[in-house]
């Protein structure tokens, strides 16, 4: 392929709203451009290693025994609306308008487009896959997806339309799953591997797709939006929403009222200070207190209130028709601590975890932002105390009353032990950088941001169970098809990629996925002897099934060296007049600042073995 006539509308400019280094490059290198927010077109270059990465997933998958079929983008709601998912993705779920406004009847208005696809594929899993003959099956698909991503960033990290190859495991117990996880796992440390990303695997949430357990793959680098924890001896690794610490002192849970002595602050002692109100209007925050106060964040208790949502037999006092009960929630964490809703989730099985809103809490007689913990002697709630709220003493806290605090705050004076010991300590909150392994290792953990590529997921017979997709089992009763589900970014690997493999000069591809694998740079296309060689060696590279490019364009030198690292192909081959002059020409890694000079004969067996063995190295 030649240059001037391929399509690589490189730039010098930095894009203003282009932030981190992937979307600022992948713009400049030509591979992509912003049709809306969050939408993008893949010019050529891009689209080729669109496709690269697409082929090692296919393959991959493929090896795995996965099969591959292609689910429609746009979805009925009811599907949804069975899984009860159009509450849980909110805005994230994009659907359609009728064309007048509010007409129900109109198809429109009862469809979506898809950000995910559990609910098709188990409709076709519930039609087909009637007998444990038929299982284990495992299907995938490569496709769009569509997101009501609020504030698209960082170029194709966060879109509002994306590529994702996402597959879907069908069992008939809890050991075929496992097995198949592993198999995916397995599939998926390949493609990463393949790919040429620094990629980890972390414990990590379910979020709104749901299940028992899950594992993400990441990629460290500070242009991520995620955080992972991650111990200095290698021996833990969690996304920050998943990740749990040792806890000194105190069992993950248990009744407080058997914890051991509450300490003051970060370890005093002594006997417990009154307790005495503190009239703090208008600063109901814990920066605020503190600034307020002269106090450290870590010397208050924050209480936040939640509502708890079981199904349950109807007819209780916070019982609704529907026989759903609700219960309050009073959740406490060290004021320079975050509550962990996960952690909050996992404690509360079967039941719907919120925040109510201000107004709803104020009207159930909750003074938000000044509530304390021993808001229990006041009103029937469950209390939930984090260790580290549980070990301070004399501590600040709200007073149950609007524009009030309370200092001295004691755990067995103010709530005391009747209610600790119904109290349910235990760690809600999100780990901090110093923690320590839960491994119990003592290894302290560190706080990494990072890109995720990839996750999966058990989904056990969540989506199952609520669409009634069910075999017949070999004792002929039926049971729920146990599930899997296993999802990667494909755009996100592109970008995931440039951020691991970058300099100041531009890109670096690894050699599996670049868009080509041989750049020649002709400096002297107007020279005969210059174009013959070069005209060559890209046919005898061509040839031998190396995907080459050939830069004729009549520019200077300088010019075209600079978008030959720009656009970071990871081998460069230059040709000039006085380089063959001397017999030579010269060969160059993207990655590298050494030269390796040829004759003109031996440049393109050369360039061909190099592709050849990093090929024989990523398909290992």
């Amino acid at each position: 392929m030649r240059w001037t006539e391929f399509f690589i509308p490189t730039t010098k400019e930095i894009p203003k709203d282009a932030t981190v280094a992937s979307h600022q490059l992948m713009i400049r290198a030509g591979l992509i451009r912003q049709l809306a927010a969050g939408i993008y077109s893949y010019l050529p270059l891009g689209y080729r290693t669109l496709r690269k990465v697409e082929a090692i997933v296919r393959d991959e998958m493929n090896r795995a025994g996965a099969i591959e079929l292609h689910l429609p983008v746009l979805h009925p709601i009811e599907l949804w609306r069975e899984t009860g998912r159009v509450a849980a993705m909110g805005d994230v779920l994009l659907r359609l308008r009728p064309v007048k406004d509010r007409d129900e009847s109109d198809w429109r208005a009862q469809t979506v487009l898809g950000p995910t696809h559990e609910e098709p594929i188990t409709e076709i899993a519930r039609a087909y896959l009637n007998s444990y003959k038929l299982l284990p099956v495992n299907l995938y698909q490569i496709q769009v997806k569509f997101r009501g991503e609020a504030r698209p960033k960082s170029g194709v990290l966060r879109t509002r339309e994306f590529l994702m190859k996402d597959a879907y495991s069908f069992h008939r117990d809890v050991d075929s799953l496992n097995e198949g996880y592993k198999r995916m796992y397995d599939a998926y440390c390949r493609i990463f591997g393949r790919c040429g990303l620094p990629y980890i695997a972390v414990e990590a949430e379910s979020g709104p797709i749901g299940g028992d357990a899950s594992h993400e793959f990441m990629v460290l680098t500070d242009a991520g939006e995620d955080f992972v924890a991650i111990s200095e001896n290698g021996d833990y690794a969690a996304n920050t929403e998943r990740a749990t610490r040792a806890v000194k002192g105190a069992t993950a849970q248990g009744g407080a009222g058997a914890a051991p002595s509450p300490s003051k602050g970060e370890g005093g002692g002594g006997l417990a200070s009154p307790l005495t109100k503190i009239h703090t209007p208008g600063v109901p925050g814990i920066d605020g207190v503190c600034e307020l106060l002269k106090i450290q964040p870590a010397q208050m208790i924050k209480t936040l209130v939640y509502r708890a949502t079981s199904t349950a037999a109807a007819g209780g006092k916070n019982s609704s028709k529907s026989g759903e009960t609700a219960e309050s929630i009073i959740v406490c964490v060290r004021g320079d601590h975050e509550v962990n809703e996960g952690k909050l989730r996992r404690l509360l099985p079967g039941c719907t975890v919120e925040m109510p809103t201000p107004d709803a809490a104020i009207a159930e007689g909750f003074a938000i932002g000044y509530v304390g913990p021993h808001i229990v002697r006041q009103k029937p709630c469950r209390l939930i105390i984090d260790p580290d709220a549980f070990a301070v003493r004399d501590a600040v806290t709200g007073a149950n009353e609007k524009d009030h605090h309370v200092r001295g705050f004691d755990w067995q004076r103010e709530v005391g032990p009747e209610l600790l010991a119904k109290a349910t300590l235990a760690d809600v909150r999100n780990v901090v950088d110093g923690d320590l392994s839960p491994t119990g290792s003592g290894s302290p953990l560190r706080l990494r941001k990072a890109i995720e590529i990839g996750h999966v997921f058990k989904l056990g017979t969540k989506y199952s169970d609520a669409m009634k997709a069910t075999f017949l089992d070999q004792d002929g009763k039926p049971r729920p098809l146990i599930m899997g589900c296993y999802g990667i970014g494909l755009n996100r690997i592109m970008a995931a990629a440039i951020e691991a493999h970058h300099d100041e000069n531009g890109i670096c591809w690894p050699m599996s996925i670049a868009p080509f694998e041989a750049l020649i740079v002709a400096l002297d296309p107007r020279e005969k002897d210059v174009m013959e060689t070069a005209g060559r060696i890209h046919d005898e590279l061509a040839a031998a099934g190396v995907d080459v490019l050939l830069d004729d364009r009549d520019e200077r030198a300088g010019f075209k060296f600079k978008d030959a690292d720009l656009i970071g192909i990871p081998l460069r081959i230059t040709i000039g007049r006085k380089g063959l002059a001397e017999g030579i020409v010269e060969l160059k890694p993207r990655d590298s600042a050494e030269i390796e000079k040829l004759a003109p004969g031996a440049t393109a067996s050369r360039a061909a073995g190099i592709v050849a063995q990093a090929r024989t190295a990523t398909n290992k």
